[in-house]
């Protein structure tokens, strides 16, 4: 039997269960059912209060969107998750289930945690529908800077070769601001614009984007445009990957990548357009300067 077979019987045993992928791969279940269930190799907790308002949708493209409400604690939504952002863009998946046959249901939403604000020990998670990302721009931009990130499919530079990133404990840190004594075989600058990442700890899966590398009394300072948002160990490793400015200077010079380079450095600017010949010039025909 289906679930739109019970549905027709008259007599339902329905309730909705909701599955949470965090970014670091972690799935959390929740169900508004008194009982636990259970499928898909993921076990779905009745005691999370974790309730939903209706799921609003429409045709065509239009946005789907709902809200998730529930209750923070230590072992399934906690403060401390949030605010280190973990649950930032989670997957989110939304049945309705016979709970007296859990094999009987539907998917009825598939989108993303939006914004999500807290308060009182209570948490409320705006939920986006998949034609969310439509919203976002796409196509390749034509500008003289670089389209691609370091290190990604269509640069090609292989940031994981030795000498190119570091691999060491995160040592003292307030987590924005770290400082070294042994990564002087970096040329000044290497990692400004680059990517900092947590791989073990309390912090560990969380990044960020390098705002300043420079020596300061005989150290290298490593500074990000943001605090980590999670506590940092001393013993934590951590991996610096180098930066890139998006110039074609600095992908010829820096990283001899210039083949790989996706941007238009001979592209006319703006001033350009307000090039005209002057008296005092040579107009002979040639390019305006």
């Amino acid at each position: 039997m289906s679930l739109r077979d019970h549905l027709s019987t008259g007599a339902t045993t329905i309730a909705r269960c909701w599955a949470v992928t965090r970014t670091d791969r972690v799935t959390l279940g929740f169900t508004d059912h008194d009982r636990p269930l259970s499928f898909g190799g993921i076990a779905f907790r009745p005691d999370s209060g974790m309730t939903a308002k209706a799921v609003m949708q429409g045709t065509g493209l239009a946005v789907d969107n709902t809200e998730a409400l529930g209750i923070l604690s230590s072992d399934a939504i906690n403060e401390a998750d949030i605010d280190a952002g973990r649950y930032d863009a989670a997957d989110v998946r939304l049945w309705a289930v016979n709970w007296a046959a859990p094999d009987q249901r539907e998917l009825r939403f598939r989108g993303t945690l939006g914004e999500i604000r807290r308060g009182d020990g209570a948490f409320h998670a705006e939920l986006r529908g998949l034609s969310e990302a439509l919203n976002r721009p796409t196509g390749r931009l034509y500008q003289t800077t670089c389209s691609a990130v370091l290190g990604d499919a269509a640069c090609r530079f292989d940031t994981s070769q030795p000498g190119r990133s570091a691999r060491l404990p995160g040592g003292s840190t307030d987590g924005r601001v770290f400082r070294f004594s042994n990564l002087s075989r970096f040329e000044p600058r290497w990692f400004e614009r680059g990517r900092l990442s947590v791989l073990s700890g309390q912090a560990s899966g969380l990044t960020g984007t390098v705002r300043h590398d420079r020596m300061e009394g005989g150290l290298r300072l490593i500074e990000l445009w943001s605090p980590l948002r999670a506590p940092l160990g001393p013993e934590d490793t951590i991996l610096i990957e180098p930066g890139c400015d998006k110039r074609a200077s600095t992908c010829r010079n820096r990283f001899a990548n210039i083949a790989n380079f996706r941007g238009f450095p001979f592209i006319p600017g703006e001033d350009w357009l307000m090039s005209v010949p002057v008296p005092s010039g040579i107009n002979d025909g040639g390019r305006l300067r």
